[in-house]
């Protein structure tokens, strides 16, 4: 293995904070160790850097973090990781460095961390501390994923590297090899230390690490009586507590079972157990105070080692298997490599070494040379240098100020069209495409009815068409036997239940009314208004506060068209008094909501209110919607003053802070028309401004700057997650984005008011 003389140096000031996971002492394991190393290396070379460390814990409250440990993670606590996610996004983390090893992390393989790392947007390093030639399915599966959100890897052994090429299909420049790090100690005559030890006047040969059946002890306890006839004052010293899963199962047999070995085999006074897990400085001076150091590890797969690197580091002479990593780091004669398993090989290997002063010294001198390029500073600077690499990787954002003029999408019917056939639109979709197993549903055909009466421009062939299609779907999904809408359809028109849910009903109502009012021919005007006002009674049985909304809306229009038109005016009347009701249960000091949780479509709620405000000329409903909406634009207004749609995840929380993913374009479609219609109530350019900043979301002003609308071909992509785009394109996302751009149409010709709204929202 050639030196690593091309490890950068000095300092990078756009790293100033990043996020590290893995393991902490006081944890007992090497990857506990490995990762307070880090830290400290970190904070050494750069002091001026923030480092929160996320311990995993897979014992919760039985360690005693130090103060440095910014939060735990229960292992089995799938919550906590998304907790932990939430936290790091809103730290100002600017990155985030994994150590990754088989076992820490809970779920199948470990999949836990992979919910946490797809929960948050910043660029992510993982360390890989072990490569497996032969993953298991779902081995295989998690660090597949793991390999596609982290924006670099680091092995330690150019191995993992090849591995992963020919395994993985990890693309070489994706991954770089930066060795373990190693304690920065001067070289030191073994007998400086041996009387700390009271070990004067012996020869030692040393290993530690938490003992347990994988380090291969037996090997050099069978090895022992040869070294000892020839070298009658030679000490092998295993330091180490056993390892804490072992001890778990099975208590301390196995460290019993190498006493007795040691016993039988006559050598018992040539071998001394060190029960302890010490710190580093201690620790060092034991490895400084050996003559030899021994790994006899039996894995020839073991990419990792950190003993041996310590070892390494502060210049020992070494006999161990040829396991991955010392292959590479004692290649070129520096160190002296043994089969497995094979105890003669070791016991003849160390009396040579013990046999000559002049061959163990130059053979610590090479290590101690080589162990040089690995200290901890090192890595350090080459690790911030990967961080920075990506940091300087990421895409610009679309800037939310400063954009010179804002032009609305035209309506583009192509995608509605492309995911429509002669029974309706279907649901959704893989990429572009419609995915047929799913079938239509009520919900997306509603939405489609209403844009048939909104969309320009639009042939009147085109437009009679699919009118016609998605009424037959309103009109065929009425079941009067239960006198409700159903919902789903599978592809085959079966339909796949007899009573669709409230809200789906609703919004079929929603739907009449908005037909009956603003459709653009006659006959489905009046088809509309016949076929509300047989199926609107049931809007008298909805509890769900969205149902109510969605029946309000369609009440309202249909008042448009009708002045006067009871079953709509009594609809509004009642669940208006309804909404202010929940309102004043739930309202709480900063909490001005329907519900004591965030959901999904929430401007609808002060939306319905606004229009039945304006219907029925009724005051309290007004002031209700337009405070309420104020509320949730709010709650919807991320760091950068950019629409910030309500996540996902913030969805049955009570009295919580939204959660910034994952984002959907009904919100802002919905915040789009409830701000029209607060325009349209109170003349208030503020309100067109709120309408504008909502549609830019779809246009690249959002979080993670990327456009939504797929401009080339009418589509709308269905969300944003952390790590991106969910690149479907599914029916409500593509009719969302249609809807919006026929309602910011209409609002775009009033050049007045929207120049007006312009210069508020830049």
């Amino acid at each position: 293995m050639a030196q690593r003389a091309d490890l950068p140096v000095g300092n990078d000031p756009a790293v100033s904070h990043i996020a590290l996971i893995g393991n902490f002492l006081p944890r007992k394991c090497g990857i506990a160790t490995y990762t307070t190393d880090t830290y400290n290396a970190l904070k050494a070379r750069y002091p001026d850097m923030q480092v929160d460390v996320w311990a995993m814990d897979d014992h919760p409250g039985l360690y005693a973090y130090p103060p440095e440990v910014t939060g735990a993670i229960p292992q089995h606590d799938r919550s906590a990781y998304l907790e932990t996610a939430r936290a790091i996004q809103a730290s100002g983390a600017q990155a985030v460095w994994v150590q990754h090893e088989y076992g820490i992390y809970g779920g199948a393989a470990g999949e836990h961390l992979i919910a946490l790392l797809d929960r948050i947007t910043i660029p992510v390093i993982a360390t890989l501390h072990t490569v497996l030639e032969k993953p298991s399915a779902d081995e295989r599966r998690v660090m597949e994923a793991l390999l596609r959100r982290a924006s670099r890897v680091i092995v330690m052994a150019e191995k993992g590297r090849e591995i992963l090429r020919r395994v993985h299909g990890v693309d070489d420049r994706k991954v770089t090899m930066i060795p373990h790090g190693v304690p920065d100690r001067a070289f030191a005559d073994p007998a400086a230390f041996k009387a700390r030890f009271g070990w004067e006047h012996r020869q030692v040969i040393f290993t530690f690490g938490l003992l347990a059946p994988s380090k291969g002890i037996e090997t050099m306890i069978a090895a022992m009586p040869a070294v000892a006839a020839k070298h009658p004052d030679a000490l092998y010293v295993v330091l180490g507590s056993t390892h804490p899963n072992l001890v778990a199962h099975e208590g301390e047999a196995y460290r019993d079972r190498l006493h007795a070995l040691a016993v039988e085999l006559g050598v018992d006074r040539n071998i001394a157990f060190r029960d302890d897990f010490v710190d580093q400085n201690e620790l060092l001076d034991y490895l400084q105070a050996a003559d030899i150091y021994a790994t006899p590890y039996p894995n020839p797969a073991q990419i990792t080692s950190g003993t041996l690197s310590n070892a390494v580091g502060v210049g020992k002479p070494v006999v161990s298997t040829p396991y991955v990593h010392a292959t590479e780091i004692l290649a070129d004669d520096h160190g002296v490599l043994v089969g497995f398993g094979d105890s003669a090989a070791f016991a003849t290997a160390i009396n040579d070494l013990l046999d000559s002063d002049e061959r163990r010294n130059a053979l610590a001198r090479r290590a101690y040379a080589r162990g040089r390029t690995m200290i901890w500073p090192r890595l350090a600077e080459a690790a911030v240098a990967q961080i920075a690499a990506t940091m300087n990787a990421r895409p610009h954002r679309i800037p939310l100020v400063g954009t010179p003029k804002f032009e609305a999408l035209k309506p583009d019917f192509r995608g509605v069209e492309r995911m429509s056939d002669a029974t309706g639109m279907l649901q959704h979709s893989i990429y572009a495409v419609p995915d047929r197993r799913h079938g239509y549903c009520i919900d997306d055909n509603a939405r489609a009815l209403i844009l048939m009466s909104r969309i320009d421009p639009l042939s009147a062939n085109e437009r009679d068409k699919w009118t016609s299609i998605y009424a037959a779907f309103v009109q065929f999904a009425w079941n009067p036997d239960t006198r409700r809408f159903r919902n789903f359809m599978a592809f085959d028109r079966n339909w796949c239940e007899d009573t669709g849910s409230e809200d789906s009903n609703g919004r079929a109502l929603w739907a009449l009314g908005v037909t009956a009012s603003e459709g653009r021919d006659q006959k489905y005007r009046d088809w509309a208004r016949v076929l509300f006002d047989e199926t609107a009674p049931i809007a008298h049985e909805f509890g769900s506060p969205r149902a109510c909304a969605f029946a309000m809306l369609g009440a309202a229009a249909m008042l448009d068209a009708h002045p006067g038109h009871p079953l709509s005016i009594r609809i509004l009347e009642r669940f208006g008094d309804e909404l202010m009701g929940l309102l004043e249960e739930s309202r709480r000091p900063q909490w001005e909501w329907f519900e004591i949780v965030l959901a999904y479509d929430n401007a609808r709620l002060p939306e319905a209110l606004i229009r039945a405000g304006a219907a029925l000329k009724r005051a309290d409903f007004m002031a209700c919607g337009l405070s309420t909406l104020e509320w949730i634009a709010g709650q919807q207004t991320g760091p950068d003053g950019g629409f910030r749609a309500i996540g996902t995840e913030s969805f049955g929380r009570p009295y919580a802070a939204p959660l910034p993913f994952d984002q959907q374009p009904l919100e802002a479609q919905a915040t789009v028309d409830a701000c029209v219609a607060a325009f349209d109530a109170t003349g208030e350019a503020r309100w067109a401004s709120e309408a504008v900043r909502a549609y830019r979301w779809y246009l690249g002003q959002n979080d993670l700057g990327l456009p939504l609308a797929s401009v080339q071909d009418g589509g709308c992509f269905d969300g944003l997650h952390p790590g991106g785009l969910n690149r479907n394109q599914g029916a409500e996302s593509i009719l969302a984005l249609q809807l919006a751009n026929c309602a910011i149409s209409a609002l775009s010709k009033r050049a007045a008011i929207v120049a007006g709204a312009e210069q508020a929202v830049a």
